[in-house]
């Protein structure tokens, strides 16, 4: 990648913010401190295929979590809105469930 950023950096992120500087992409701050929760859910579940197809060349999947965040991002900004059964669904039996419940092996990657 041309900004020199690494794996283990990545792991490190939080905020939905710090995935597009991280990245160096340009974004409608507005619109992901609205969308942050949808946007970070998608794109875990996206990028979890990343880290089983990727996972030996780091520079391969670096490209593949950035354009994995493109996608989303994109999808959102052109007004995808997960239906209330999406959003629902991800609790059960009144608890979360996912990667919101769990707690991550590494880094902000839990494998959800």
């Amino acid at each position: 990648m041309s900004n020199n950023r690494s794996l283990k950096e990545f792991y490190e992120l939080t905020d939905a913010e710090e995935y597009f500087e991280f990245f160096d992409m340009e974004y409608d701050a507005r619109l992901v401190n609205v969308k942050r929760f949808h946007i970070l859910k998608e794109y875990g579940t996206l990028i979890k295929k990343g880290f089983e197809n990727f996972n030996s060349d780091e520079n391969r999947l670096l490209d593949f979590l950035k354009f994995s965040l493109l996608r989303v991002y994109g999808e959102f900004k052109n007004g995808y809105a997960p239906s209330a059964s999406d959003i629902w669904g991800m609790f059960k039996d009144g608890k979360m469930s996912g990667c919101a419940s769990c707690t991550p092996t590494q880094g902000n990657s839990c494998g959800c």
